[in-house]
């Protein structure tokens, strides 16, 4: 799954264009490197968003093209 559709199924962010326009001004790394909106996430991925003053950093758990809000969180976890 391409990591703009991964940010917002998980809800990580809430809409896929903001998604994109993050990832085209370098504000988000997978595994240590800036990563663009096509990047294929993986189960185990370490991703880091870096929004104004804040940063989130969470792992992959597991992929899944549609997710409720309950089930949303499940998908990754806080590191």
């Amino acid at each position: 799954m391409r990591l703009d559709k991964f940010l917002k199924v998980s809800r990580l962010i809430k809409r896929r264009t903001v998604a994109n326009e993050l990832c085209d001004a370098k504000h988000i790394d997978v595994n240590g490197k800036a990563a663009r909106a096509s990047y294929e996430v993986k189960v185990g991925d370490i991703i880091e968003i870096r929004m104004g003053g804040n940063i989130i950093k969470a792992q992959v758990e597991s992929i899944s093209e549609h997710a409720t809000k309950e089930d949303a969180s499940s998908m990754y976890k806080l590191c």
